[in-house]
């Protein structure tokens, strides 16, 4: 076959009459699939985003825009949410939660341990940077130790127990989920009452995951890549300082409002690429969730409905309705039917579980699996859907048992 010839000069100078501007034709079509590929990796990053934003759309053409928008939004959580996005960005800037994981994975020798340290600082960790940021800073941690052990045979089972135990791990705080944290705002809950609440699921999502971690054979590993270097211990007591500043104003210890000026501040000054690196997308998602679960709660034929379902098992309801429409919408559009919030904080921590939709942590995990194993998706959806929805029947069952507790 021979070579494509290069274009001659007087050819490339000047374009046919009547040609499009803007380059020879190949060109321009490389740059069309450049940008289509470009929109579509943004849009597959922010599908949540999207969706969010398309459903307030529709909502807004039965629900015109009024002054009750204004008060659908709720400003508190979302400057609790802004503060602990800014603060954790500011970690991972000096690789504060690498270096943390790297210490922990390399004090064990053999492949259950290493496994349990890869899932249970995915499980701690989601306490404090929320699930989502718990599972991107972690997976690929993950599975870079696997890849350096010579077991990424074992890739699928780890990445579903970390989605698992970033999804589990939040619940037991107000900060570690969204979902949390808006629901702690959004009904005044008791801090005491908060812990007492989720203690029981927190308890037996432990057990569940330290029980199938020790199935992995005990395997004699050793970890290759080389120690990463600890970030300015300065930099660490000032970001934890923050972190707990933070704390104090989802605990309402502190006012919002003083505290968002002080947390931006000082971020500003010490690292503004940290703001830069917040998680907007899921501040404008709430956005999106607050417009779309209050113009439901206005369309008379919605509110009968779902108000119907929810009192008449707010548990059972609202775990499903995470399977549909995700945890964080759930928790936001069910709030404006019920009072039983024991029974909706645990259906929206547990229904985190189940299908890929069911939160956007599972999204994130099903995508980074796609990119370092391609091929293997049937087989990982097939070992995911059996490990969530039986954890997801076991701690429904849990959750009831908690709320006859209580």
């Amino acid at each position: 076959m021979e070579e494509m010839q290069p274009l001659p000069e007087e050819r490339r100078e000047e374009a046919p009459e009547g040609a499009p501007q803007g380059g020879h034709p190949v060109h321009r079509h490389i740059r069309r699939q450049s940008i289509l590929a470009a929109a579509g990796k943004l849009a597959k990053s922010n599908i949540v985003l999207i969706v969010a934003l398309l459903a307030a759309g529709v909502t807004c053409i039965f629900v015109p825009v009024d002054k009750q928008y204004a008060d659908y939004f709720d400003w508190d959580t979302l400057i609790c949410l802004f503060c602990t996005l800014a603060v954790v960005a500011a970690f991972k800037n000096i690789r504060f939660f690498v270096w943390l994981a790297d210490i922990i994975v390399r004090r064990f020798k053999n492949m259950r341990n290493i496994v349990l340290a890869l899932v249970f600082v995915t499980y701690f960790g989601s306490m404090i940077m929320a699930n989502d940021m718990a599972l991107i800073t972690f997976l690929p941690l993950g599975y870079f130790v696997l890849q350096s052990c010579g077991n990424k045979k074992l890739t699928a089972f780890v990445f579903i127990m970390q989605n698992i135990a970033a999804n589990l791990g939040g619940m037991l705080t107000p900060f570690g989920n969204p979902q949390n944290l808006y629901l702690y705002s959004y009904f005044r809950i008791p801090t005491g009452e908060f812990f007492a609440i989720m203690a029981l699921p927190f308890a037996a999502a432990f057990v569940m995951i330290l029980a199938i971690c020790l199935f992995v054979k005990p395997e004699p590993a050793a970890v290759q890549f080389e120690a990463h270097a600890r970030p300015p211990v300065w930099r660490i007591l000032v970001y934890a300082a923050l972190f707990a500043l933070s704390l104090l104003i989802v605990f309402r210890v502190f006012p919002s409002y003083w505290g968002l000026i002080a947390v931006a501040a000082a971020i500003l000054l010490l690292d503004y690429r940290a703001l830069l690196r917040v998680d907007y997308g899921l501040l404008f998602t709430f956005c999106a969730f607050f417009i779309f679960s209050g113009n439901m709660a206005r369309i008379p034929a919605v509110e009968e409905t779902v108000g119907a379902l929810v009192d008449r098992d707010p548990l059972l309801f609202g775990a499903l309705s995470c399977q549909v429409i995700s945890n964080v919408p759930s928790a936001v559009l069910l709030s404006k039917f019920t009072e039983n919030y024991p029974a909706l904080l645990i259906a929206v921590n547990a229904g985190g579980l189940g299908t890929p939709i069911a939160s956007l942590a599972s999204l994130i995990t099903l995508n980074t699996f796609r990119r370092v194993s391609p091929g293997e998706t049937g087989r990982y959806l097939a070992k995911f859907s059996l490990f969530n929805f039986g954890f997801l029947a076991v701690l429904i069952g849990v959750g009831y048992a908690a709320l006859l507790i209580l």
